[in-house]
C-alpha cells in the first residue's frame, strides 16, 4: 500500500482560498454563479477550456461527454472546438467518436452554460442540462437534472509560481443529478436512466508544464455523493500533492475540508499498456475526529488506456518523442464503497458502481519509482 502525505509548498503553488483572491475574481465565496459554467476564456492562444458530463446508468452502461475549445495539450493554439462521446454498454460495442467543427461554428454565453460546437450543444443553469451530441448517424441527448447544488473549491483554481503567474481552475457545477439519456443509431432508439455529473476546467497553461499527473473520481455511494481527487505537480513545482475531497449525504456537504484527508493507494502495479503505475484501489480518508469517512474505489475495469501522444500529429509527435513525451490518459470503472464510522465503530457502509480516472503528464515521479519498488 502507498500512503501520500500532503505536504505542499505553498510558495510554488496554492489553492486560490483568500479574500482577495474571490474579490479579484468577481466571487461571491458563499455562492456559484451561472455565469461561472459559462466561458471563461477568451478561447485565442494561451488558454484552453471544456464542459464534462458523465453518467452511470441503470443497465451498467457508461456515458463520458466532454466539450472543448482545442485540445488542452496545445493552448497556445487557435480555437479549435470539437465534442468527445464515449459510451460503454454491457455486451455491446462501445460507440466513441470526436465531433470537430470550425472555429465559426463555435459560440458560448459568458451568461451562462450555453455552448455550441456544430450541432452539438451543452447548456444549463447550474442545476437542469440539456447536452445534444451527432455524429456519423448517430445522436445522443441527455439530461442531468440535480441532486447536490454547485460547489467550488474555494475560488476555483489552484495557482502556480510564486507570484500566481498560472492556473488551473476547476467548477463541479452538478456534483451529483438524475439522468436520463436517449440514443439514436439509424432507425433504433434506445433509452436509459442513471446518475450523473457536470463540471467545467479552463486553464492558461498546458497542463503538462503544472502538473505531473491526477486521480480524479466522482460517484455515489448509498445517500452519499463524492467527488475527490489528488494532484500532484511537476517538478518545478516541487512534486507538491493537492487533495480535494467532497462529501455530501441527501444533498448536505459533511465533508469538504483537505486538510483532513489522507490518500492511499493499493496494488499498485504498471500498466502493460501505457507504462504509468495505476491503482487497484484508491482510498481517500476523511478524518475528522470523532466523524471518519473512508471513500474506496475499486477497480474492476479500465475502460480508456491511452497514450497521449497518440492524439499528436505531424512535425508536433517527432519533437515530442524527441522530448521523451510520454503521457497517457486511463479511465476506470467499478465499486465505490463509502464507510463510516463514530468513535471508531462503523455505523455506514455503503457501494454502488463510480468513474474515475488517472491523468499522467509526466514521467513517473520519484516517490512513485520509490513507492513502487518497496510495493
Amino acid at each position: 500500500m502507498t500512503t501520500l502525505d500532503n505536504h505542499t509548498d505553498t510558495r510554488l503553488c496554492r489553492l486560490a482560498d483568500q479574500p482577495e483572491d474571490y474579490a479579484r475574481l468577481g466571487l461571491d465565496p458563499q455562492s456559484v454563479q451561472p455565469w461561472e459554467d459559462g466561458l471563461r476564456t477568451d478561447t485565442g492562444p494561451g488558454s484552453y477550456e471544456w464542459w464534462y458530463f458523465d453518467a452511470h446508468l441503470d443497465d451498467g452502461s457508461s456515458l463520458v461527454i466532454m466539450f472543448y475549445t482545442k485540445n488542452p495539450m496545445r493552448p497556445d493554439g487557435p480555437l479549435e472546438p470539437y465534442a468527445t462521446v464515449q459510451l460503454e454498454r454491457p455486451g455491446a460495442e462501445p460507440i466513441v467518436f470526436e465531433s470537430h467543427a470550425s472555429a465559426a461554428q463555435f459560440r458560448a454565453s459568458r451568461e451562462c452554460c450555453d455552448v455550441h460546437i456544430g450541432e452539438n450543444r451543452f447548456r444549463g443553469d447550474l442545476h437542469e442540462y440539456e447536452i445534444h451530441v451527432v455524429h456519423a448517424g448517430v445522436t445522443i441527448d441527455a439530461k442531468l437534472t440535480g441532486q447536490v447544488g454547485p460547489w467550488r473549491h474555494g475560488a476555483g483554481r489552484v495557482c502556480f509560481g510564486e507570484h500566481d503567474e498560472h492556473y488551473f481552475a476547476w467548477l463541479p457545477s452538478v456534483p451529483q443529478g438524475v439522468v436520463s439519456v436517449e440514443v439514436n443509431v439509424g432507425d433504433q432508439t434506445e433509452r436509459f436512466t442513471g446518475v450523473g455529473y457536470h463540471d467545467h476546467n479552463w486553464g492558461d497553461t498546458p497542463m503538462p508544464r503544472l502538473m505531473n499527473h491526477w486521480y480524479w473520481g466522482r460517484a455515489q455511494a448509498g445517500p452519499y455523493s463524492i467527488i475527490s481527487s489528488y494532484m500532484t505537480t511537476e517538478r518545478r513545482y516541487g512534486y507538491a500533492e493537492m487533495p480535494t475531497f467532497l462529501l455530501s449525504k441527501d444533498g448536505r456537504i459533511v465533508a469538504d475540508d483537505d486538510s483532513k484527508v489522507s490518500f492511499y493507494l493499493e496494488g499498485e502495479h504498471t500498466d502493460e499498456h501505457s507504462g504509468k503505475p495505476i491503482a487497484d484501489v484508491v482510498v481517500y480518508d476523511y478524518d475528522d475526529g470523532r466523524d471518519r469517512y473512508r471513500a474506496s474505489f475499486h477497480r474492476e475495469e479500465t475502460i480508456l488506456d491511452r497514450k497521449l501522444i497518440d492524439q499528436i500529429s505531424g512535425v508536433k509527435h517527432v519533437l515530442a518523442r524527441l522530448k521523451r513525451f510520454d503521457g497517457a490518459y486511463l479511465r476506470f470503472t467499478g465499486s465505490v464503497r463509502l464507510e463510516h464510522f463514530v468513535d471508531g465503530e462503523k455505523v455506514e457502509d455503503v457501494s454502488d458502481h463510480g468513474i474515475w480516472e488517472l491523468m499522467y503528464f509526466g514521467h513517473t515521479t520519484p516517490r512513485d519509482d520509490e513507492s513502487r519498488s518497496h510495493a
